[in-house]
């Protein structure tokens, strides 16, 4: 097998518009999540988010573009541009036939959903747009990245919910490894801030009006947040070659089906994807030093969560830092995962645990150390990255220092 490593990472999400900026906010344990500004928010319960802000869509695509481009696909196209770039690679000849894109996304066109459904139901128009169907596919933004950026390889989109990100860097992460494919560009990206989607969420009466509180006693319920991360997955010996900068290796995954309950999670699903993970990647459980966690801020995940970690790992559970992100840029649902794995890789290459911030009061169901509020200078060798979704999906990724 193949050793896999990422070369570029791009993203926007609500702490910021690059992954600099992104990982400048992580360390200071800055909040991105504030009040939603978009049509008819007054009519909804739930008026906070992680709402991406300043975000002009017609400075950077062209009218054309705009009429197939989802908020979604914006975002993960800004994201791609940024991951290519850094990586240095230029998709030509037989590495532009074999390399490929594989996205995560539980939505896919939310916004464009919302405003035609207005379209016909609220304003009682009678046509809408040729490209509709185009622009709101779930693949829209796989597709559009394999078109611009010349990749004629495998190219798809997974749609897990919560862990869709995850999942869909795990498959680039075995055809990489299998030696399918050279290079994929693999990540997530989700944009369900509008009246419709928010709507929706609120019916499952998990949402907080205040704050994520990730592991804190008195957590009230998830944020929705949107955004996009996108890498660049590369055969080691390829990236050597090229002499191009390794950001960190990816050395395993492991994925498993509760198969209990459609929106509660279960401790033992979410124990057999860390351990397999561990087992994949060929690696004991003391050499993991940071768990990013998917730390959702409602109390049946966060608990779980922390039992799930504690059974897998033992005494050393007690070693370990384990934060949730959410609490500072939000849940961008299926493409959460990917901006959570920015906070892996700034662990592993800077030795920064970025915090979980909200944190006033310690819960005895969330006894591990979630590094509350303030992020902490540790070298890390190993980080493992959560993601368990609704529909009990569960999928972790474990990454090394290089």
């Amino acid at each position: 097998m193949k050793r896999v490593v990422i070369t570029g990472a791009g993203t926007i999400n609500a702490l910021g518009h690059s992954v600099a900026a992104t990982l400048d906010a992580m360390k200071e344990g800055r909040c991105g999540i504030g009040p939603l500004e978009f049509r008819d928010v007054d009519r909804l319960s739930i008026k906070i988010g992680g709402q991406v802000r300043g975000f002009e869509a017609e400075g950077r695509f062209n009218r054309q573009q705009m009429s197939l481009y989802d908020r979604f696909t914006q975002f993960t196209l800004t994201a791609a541009k940024e991951a290519i770039s850094q990586s240095g690679i230029e998709f030509h000849g037989e590495l532009s036939a074999k390399s490929g894109v594989v996205l995560g996304t539980a939505g896919g066109g939310v916004s464009t959903w919302d405003d035609n459904y207005r379209s016909v139901y609220e304003d009682g128009k009678n046509r809408v747009h040729p490209f509709v169907v185009p622009k709101l596919m779930n693949n829209a933004a796989a597709s559009h990245v394999s078109m611009e950026f010349n990749l004629k390889g495998p190219s798809f989109t997974v749609s897990t919910a919560c862990a869709s990100s995850n999942h869909a860097m795990a498959q680039a992460f075995q055809m990489v490894r299998s030696g399918m494919a050279p290079v994929m560009v693999t990540g997530g990206s989700e944009s369900m801030l509008c009246f419709g989607g928010v709507k929706a969420w609120e019916g499952l009466r998990v949402m907080s009006r205040d704050a994520c509180r990730p592991f804190s006693a008195n957590r009230n319920g998830m944020v929705q947040g949107e955004g996009a991360g996108i890498f660049v997955f590369e055969d080691y010996d390829h990236a050597r070659a090229r002499g191009a900068e390794i950001l960190c290796e990816v050395i395993g995954f492991a994925m498993s089906s509760d198969a209990a309950d459609i929106v509660m999670p279960s401790k033992q699903g979410a124990a057999r994807a860390i351990a397999g993970a561990l087992q994949d990647a060929q690696i004991a459980a003391d050499k993991v030093g940071y768990i990013n966690a998917h730390g959702t801020g409602t109390a049946a995940n966060d608990k779980t969560e922390c039992a799930a970690v504690a059974d897998v790992f033992g005494p050393h559970a007690d070693r370990l830092m384990i934060s949730s992100t959410k609490s500072m840029h939000g849940h961008l649902i299926g493409g959460t995962g990917a901006v959570e794995l920015l906070a892996c890789i700034m662990a592993l290459r800077d030795g920064v645990i970025a915090p979980t911030i909200g944190y006033q009061e310690p819960d005895p169901e969330c006894a591990l150390d979630v590094v509350p509020n303030e992020a902490r200078e540790v070298e890390v060798e190993v980080a493992l990255s959560n993601a368990f979704a609704f529909g009990g999906l569960n999928a972790v990724l474990a990454l090394k220092r290089i």
